[in-house]
């Protein structure tokens, strides 16, 4: 039995994390050795290394919003409207991340009209394939729907990396009382205010949480709705109500998802929810040297993170990145 530990893949919402870096050290005014702004792109370099210490990944592949086009705004105009516009010093680190990224060895990828969220859902999916572990490190709620056995997600708080959760299934179903495979379910019943998209009106996190729990994954309650009106799920939301002493909730949840427009919400948001899980990320583990891999060149790590002008930064980049993964030791001590 080959008791190896499963090799590991970080995938990096990129976007996520200069926004956040953006807001926390704009007050420095960092620049590189250019004079252009760099404080964003520093701050992630920084957790990033961080991140790479603490998981010693395999590979690396950072995913990036295709800033021109956009398949969801096309299809949903409102997308993510009403969000303050971008800072011109953000926008500009944002264009020059991907270039920063690649110079040093690691893997981008920016899927035309799709987002930094797609890399992540098709990493998890990449992973599973491939019989690695996947991490996924961002801000946003949406990557919770990709956890599962081979799959975690560090949810970027104001702690930075260190005091960010590490999200298991075990730990996303104490958080919101669902199981992982369930969240995609659960996020388009409650809908998501800062994507500009409403939930089944009614409906909030606790009565979602309870219905998907009790009665299963969504197709179950439409079907039961379709084909027997509702009277399975009304029936066993009631059942669980009696036994654990909790309010009646089956009629009203019964009557919530059969009122006008309640599926085509729900269709909608998980449309738009959905994160492509089938992008081609160009990651070749067998192939040393390939971008994304580690480690990477100390030379070349030393010459494109030096630009930055933080010799501290520099001098950890050189350690982190060009030290061999923990499953690269394991195998070379076999």
């Amino acid at each position: 039995m080959d008791d190896r530990p499963r090799r590991l893949l970080l995938v990096v919402d990129a976007p996520s994390l200069l926004h956040r870096n953006h807001h926390a050290r704009a007050h420095t005014g960092m620049t590189d050795r250019a004079g252009r702004p760099s404080w964003a792109l520093h701050g992630m370099l920084r957790q990033i290394l961080e991140a790479i210490d603490g998981f010693a990944p395999d590979a690396v592949i950072f995913g990036l919003d295709d800033r021109l086009a956009s398949e969801r705004a096309a299809f949903y105009p409102a997308y993510k409207a009403g969000r303050a516009e971008k800072d011109a010093d953000l926008v500009e680190q944002l264009d020059r991340a991907g270039a920063l990224l690649d110079a040093l060895g690691l893997a981008t990828l920016t899927p035309p009209g799709l987002e930094a969220d797609d890399v992540s859902a098709s990493g998890a999916r990449w992973a599973v394939d491939h019989g690695w572990s996947c991490v996924i490190i961002t801000s946003d709620r949406d990557a919770f729907a990709h956890i599962s056995d081979h799959t975690q997600v560090l949810r970027l708080i104001n702690g930075g990396i260190s005091g960010s959760p590490l999200l298991t299934p075990a730990r996303l179903l104490a958080m919101y009382g669902v199981a992982a495979e369930h969240y995609l379910d659960f996020a388009a019943l409650r809908g998501d205010a800062s994507d500009n998209l409403p939930g089944v009106k009614g409906l909030g996190e606790k009565t979602a949480a309870t219905l998907l729990t009790q009665v299963g994954p969504m197709r179950s309650v439409w079907a039961d709705i379709d084909q027997n009106e509702g009277r399975g799920v009304a029936a066993t939301l009631d059942s669980w109500a009696a036994e654990t002493g909790a309010r009646r909730l089956g009629a009203t949840v019964v009557r919530r998802l059969t009122e006008p427009e309640a599926r085509e919400r729900f269709d909608f948001n998980v449309r738009i929810m959905s994160g492509r899980d089938d992008l081609d990320l160009g990651l070749t583990p067998d192939v040393p040297g390939t971008p994304g891999l580690l480690p990477l060149d100390a030379e070349r790590i030393n010459r494109v993170v030096g630009y930055l002008d933080v010799e501290a930064t520099t001098s950890l980049a050189v350690r982190v990145l060009s030290t061999d993964p923990a499953s690269s030791a394991s195998r070379h001590s076999r």
